[in-house]
């Protein structure tokens, strides 16, 4: 009997990992995507420990944790350079099983890429959802530039202006602008070396951060109308943090023109009312799109094709399991989806004596100890997959290198 067939709609992150993740447990998967190429748009990413996990499930945690460049401290800044908050990286591996790990988006996506067999990756493939199906019942219909396919299962990971989304849930108001921009950019590192650091001023935001290459990934929000855009987004940059402290305006002068990413922020406060219908299942910004001030979009989203897997094995009940992924997933990315909002308020904050409470608060909560400022990513980057993995090891039996220690007695080793 041939295997089961997966349709993944978009070649992102999620659906990359979807999609091995799919390959892996039986399913025939092909990956359509619209663009000539993989090559993502974007700069960097940052995978917390529970991305990392979720990694493991197919093979790939060790691979990314080799790539961990934050050592020593880091924290959070003024503008003027003073610190408002240090966290050690050592602490911050400690409480939540593994290191932060920076590197570049083209790095993330090549390595989950090789792990899928290359017949099934097809590029410039434009795909739209004709019917999701009912499980149980008539297969999903995809049509693409050469005609239309069936699939067992869809998988919409087609980003934050998802079709996929709005087939399933015409109703739904979709993202909606989070009231800031970003920029992102990496850069050769300056020849000073600095700590790692993310500075807050007024409405805005400015992080540097170390990739294991040797660059620099540099990102920067600021509250801004939405659709605004500047000639030359390295001199609005400029413009904009010039002034802050060193190593900022070193960064930006680093940087070419033609090299400096600018979005809007979107971001889905009202959640879908299920991530699936008929046998079409949703993920990643297509699912829950949030702001980046939590750094969890990606990492959310590599959950998410993770659990998908877990719940929809080749032989069973395709209904329940799309139920079970709904159940796990939509709570779970609704509250990342609104911590990470009610941060980037805090980040939006214009006013002279509002920024100083702020400010004071981080200090005093940072003074009284780094684990209350950890405490942000409790419940987040402490999570584990459902199925067992390489990493996990024993009490006896540690794995090296042991981030995710499994429970006593239970031996998942391979």
């Amino acid at each position: 009997m041939d295997a089961p067939r997966a349709v993944v709609i978009g070649s992102g992150i999620g659906g990359l990992t979807a999609a091995v993740a799919l390959h892996r447990s039986g399913w025939q998967v092909t990956v359509l995507e619209r663009a000539g190429s993989l090559a993502p748009v974007g700069a960097g990413i940052g995978l917390a420990p529970n991305a990392q996990r979720a990694l493991d499930v197919i093979g790939l945690g060790d691979e990314i944790r080799s790539l961990a460049a934050w050592q020593g401290e880091g924290g959070m800044r003024s503008p003027d350079g003073r610190w408002l908050s240090r966290t050690d990286s050592a602490a911050a591996a400690e409480r939540f099983g593994g290191p932060l790990v920076l590197l570049h988006r083209a790095t993330l996506i090549d390595r989950i890429a090789a792990a899928l067999p290359a017949s099934a990756l097809r590029t410039d493939c434009p795909a739209h959802l004709v019917d999701p199906g009912v499980a149980g019942g008539r297969r999903a219909m995809i049509r693409t530039l050469d005609g239309t396919m069936e699939a067992d299962l869809v998988v919409g990971a087609d980003g934050i202006h998802s079709a996929a989304r709005a087939t399933l849930f015409p109703d739904h108001p979709g993202p909606s602008y989070a009231g800031f921009t970003t920029w992102r950019v990496v850069v050769p590192a300056p020849p000073e070396p600095f700590a790692p650091h993310e500075t807050w001023g007024r409405g805005a935001l400015w992080g540097s951060q170390p990739l294991k290459d040797g660059r620099i990934y540099a990102y920067a929000a600021a509250v801004a109308p939405a659709g605004e855009r500047a000639g030359d987004e390295r001199a609005e940059l400029l413009r904009r943090f010039g002034d802050w402290h060193a190593p900022v305006p070193q960064i930006i002068a680093a940087a070419r023109p033609e090299d400096v990413l600018r979005n809007d922020v979107q971001q889905m406060t009202r959640p879908l009312p299920a991530f699936h219908r008929g046998r079409t299942v949703l993920l990643g910004d297509a699912a829950h799109a949030m702001a980046p001030t939590l750094g969890q979009g990606g990492n959310q989203a590599i959950e998410d094709g993770i659990v998908l897997a877990h719940h929809v094995a080749p032989g069973g009940d395709l209904g329940a399991g799309l139920a079970a992924y709904t159940a796990d997933r939509l709570p779970r990315t609704a509250a990342v989806v609104r911590k990470a909002a009610q941060v980037s308020r805090l980040m939006r904050l214009s006013s002279a004596p509002a920024v100083a409470v702020r400010d004071f608060v981080m200090t005093t909560v940072s003074r009284l100890g780094p684990g209350l400022v950890l405490r942000t990513f409790d419940g987040i980057a402490d999570w584990r997959p459902p199925q067992p993995t390489y990493a996990a090891g024993t009490k006896d039996t540690p794995a090296e290198p042991r981030w995710a220690p499994a429970p006593e007695g239970r031996d998942v080793r391979r």
